[in-house]
C-alpha cells in the first residue's frame, strides 16, 4: 500500500512542478533564455527590440511592455519619438500533455486467513489530459527623433506613451 501512495504522490509532484509558472512575465531585461525585453543597436537612432512572454503573458500584455520598453529607451537615448517602422507578434502554440501511463507495476502482498499470502500487482494508469500553451513574443524596429511628433500615424510621443502605460507596468517582485 505504501509503495501505491509513493507512486501516486510522485506523480502528482512531477505534474504540479511542470505546470507551475509563477505568474505572468514581469517587465525585465531577459537574461539568457529567461523571458522579458531585449534590444538591439542598429544604428544611433534606429533599434530593434523584442519582448517574450511566459505562457501566463496575455497577448496585449507582450505587446504593452514592447511599446513601453521603445518610450524607455527612448528617452533614455535623448530622444522625444520613436516611429515603429516594422512589428510582428509571434504565436507559439503547443500541446502539454500530462498523465498518462506510468510504466511500472504496482505489486504487493496481503494475508488472507482463508488463502494465506496472496502475491497481487495492480497496472498504475491515468487518462492523459492535454492543455494548449501559447507564448507571445512580440518585435518591432524603430527609429528614434527628437522634436515633436507630427501628423506620422506609425509614430509615438515616447512621454505619452510611457505615462500611459506606466501604471500597467508590472516589475518583478524586489523591484521598484
Amino acid at each position: 500500500m505504501f509503495r501505491k501512495i509513493l507512486a501516486v504522490s510522485v506523480v502528482a509532484a512531477a505534474t504540479l512542478l511542470a505546470a507551475c509558472e509563477s505568474g505572468p512575465t514581469p517587465y525585465q531585461p531577459a537574461a539568457g533564455y529567461d523571458r522579458g525585453y531585449s534590444e538591439q543597436k542598429i544604428e544611433n537612432d534606429r533599434y530593434r527590440i523584442s519582448f517574450k512572454g511566459n505562457s501566463m503573458t496575455e497577448r496585449d500584455t507582450v505587446e504593452n511592455y514592447l511599446l513601453f520598453r521603445a518610450a524607455e529607451l527612448t528617452l533614455q537615448s535623448g530622444y522625444d519619438v520613436f516611429t515603429i517602422v516594422d512589428r510582428d507578434t509571434d504565436k507559439d502554440s503547443r500541446l502539454r500533455s500530462y498523465g498518462g501511463h506510468l510504466n511500472s507495476r504496482l505489486s504487493y502482498y496481503y494475508f488472507s486467513p482463508r488463502f494465506g499470502w496472496i502475491g497481487a500487482w495492480e497496472p498504475y494508469w491515468t487518462p492523459s489530459t492535454y492543455e494548449e500553451v501559447t507564448r507571445y513574443e512580440a518585435i518591432a524596429e524603430i527609429v528614434m527623433k527628437r522634436g515633436p511628433k507630427g501628423d506620422d500615424p506609425s509614430a509615438f510621443d515616447a512621454r505619452q506613451v510611457s505615462q500611459n502605460l506606466g501604471p500597467q507596468i508590472v516589475r518583478p517582485s524586489g523591484a521598484e
